[in-house]
């Protein structure tokens, strides 16, 4: 679920006096270095390497990617719902990415761990083939009333989505091993590395598992940050680079989306 980041950040950027637009937080540019293109009269050469550019970025392209995709009154609406029951979703950049993720798998069935007023499932279903089902899990009864109005305004018919209320791991024992094309979580974080486990032996070859959160409102890349959460979410992070069944990527999307494909078996 989506992070202060933004409003941090932006707030970060209106500090900083007599900025131009293309500068970024700070008032600085990022670097360009072009290692061989030396034009010096002494140099006498012309060679031609690639450019090296720092990695620093303004809030204004942050948030130019973030909303890159537009969110329709569908995702607007599912968003206000969640506000006021507290449920915070994935931002529409991590919203974006699941769609494209989805549709690259041309998945038929999805897990969602976390299913909050629908955002995220709206996305999911959009990037899932027709005839996909998505089975959202979620402890809280109310979420699903709202996700229920959410997946209807969306268009969606019944039987595209299986809602089951409960613990997440109460609930994943009880589905099918390796039938699964993606698994998305966005629920507990301490109970994050429980879910990996589960995931991996719930997906397919081929299949990902996705996690929201895990820049986790800039506190993961901090290392004096201990609490419960934050260092679950990056002994996480450590697991899934680690998991030789598993190709990584961590996705500087919203609060950022840790992903792993699940390698087929080899020999």
């Amino acid at each position: 679920m989506v992070c202060d980041s933004a409003r941090r950040a932006r707030k970060r950027a209106e500090s900083t006096p007599s900025a131009p637009l293309n500068v970024p937080i700070g008032g600085r540019v990022p670097s360009i270095t072009l290692a061989g293109q030396n034009q010096s009269p002494s140099s006498g050469g012309d060679e031609l390497e690639e450019a090296v550019i720092s990695p620093e970025i303004s809030v204004q392209s942050w948030q130019y990617a973030e909303g890159y995709v537009p969110e329709d009154e569908v995702l607007e609406n599912a968003r206000q719902r969640a506000q006021e029951v507290g449920a915070m979703p994935i931002g529409s950049g991590g919203g974006t990415a699941l769609r494209l993720l989805a549709a690259t798998l041309d998945a038929k069935a999805v897990v969602e761990i976390g299913t909050g007023a629908g955002v995220s499932g709206v996305w999911l279903l959009r990037g899932m083939r027709p005839d996909g089902v998505l089975t959202t899990v979620d402890v809280e009864p109310e979420h699903h009333r709202m996700a229920r109005e959410t997946f209807g305004e969306a268009g969606f018919a019944a039987n595209r989505t299986r809602v089951i209320t409960g613990r997440a791991l109460d609930v994943l024992p009880r589905l099918k091993d390796g039938a699964y094309d993606l698994v998305f979580c966005d629920a507990d974080k301490k109970e994050y590395s429980d879910y990996l486990a589960s995931a991996v032996r719930l997906l397919r070859p081929g299949g990902l598992v996705a996690f929201d959160n895990a820049l986790w409102h800039d506190r993961v890349a901090d290392p004096a940050q201990r609490d419960p959460e934050t260092v679950a979410i990056r002994q996480l992070g450590k697991e899934v680079r680690d998991d030789a069944r598993l190709v990584p990527a961590l996705l500087p999307v919203g609060d950022g989306l840790l992903v792993g494909v699940k390698r087929p078996p080899y020999g």
